[in-house]
């Protein structure tokens, strides 16, 4: 189902092929995450910073997740890794700059 997302934390996933990559997220996301991981979908995700600041960063990449993507409900049976255009990798690197992260 299609949501209006607030990302608010930066968590780690680790997918099965031993990859990880930082997504910024929320705790729903991060909750549908966990289930993946429970699932064998994914390899784990944790959860690296909580609460952070609303930038013009974060409003940026929250803009684009919920225009191209939705929320995955709680039967999922495939874990899907948002595509990012360059534009967003690069929000996503200045918000992990803002929070001293990467």
């Amino acid at each position: 189902m299609k949501n209006e997302e607030k990302l608010d934390l930066i968590e780690e996933i680790t997918l099965n092929d031993g990859t990880k990559y930082m997504e910024i997220s929320n705790m729903v996301q991060n909750g549908r995450a966990e289930l993946a991981a429970e699932r064998g979908l994914i390899k784990q995700v944790r959860i690296l910073q909580l609460n952070i600041p609303h930038s013009v960063h974060v409003a940026n990449y929250e803009k684009y997740i919920n225009e191209n993507f939705e929320m995955p409900d709680e039967n999922l049976t495939k874990f899907e890794v948002w595509k990012k255009t360059p534009a967003m990798q690069n929000e996503v690197k200045m918000i992990l700059n803002e929070n001293h992260i990467g």
